[in-house]
């Protein structure tokens, strides 16, 4: 499921693990250095470039992960 995988990476990168669907990324502390590293995740281990505009419009995994859905991404 890519919002699991969402979930996954942003825990990673932003070094915490009590990161709900609908927690706001700037609200938990994102800024910009940690975006490009979370971007740089969906391109390894989803296959997917999201656009930094798309990565701000999205601030949740819920949206990202249904944004990252639309563009046909699979998880295996």
């Amino acid at each position: 499921m890519i919002a699991d995988t969402v979930r996954s990476i942003w825990c990673r990168e932003l070094k915490r693990d009590d990161i709900s669907v609908d927690d706001n990324f700037f609200a938990l502390g994102g800024q910009s250095l940690i975006m490009a590293k979370i971007q740089m995740a969906f391109i390894e281990e989803l296959g997917v470039e999201v656009p930094v505009d798309q990565m701000f419009l999205n601030s949740t995994v819920a949206s990202i992960s249904a944004y990252i859905e639309s563009m046909g991404a699979e998880t295996s």
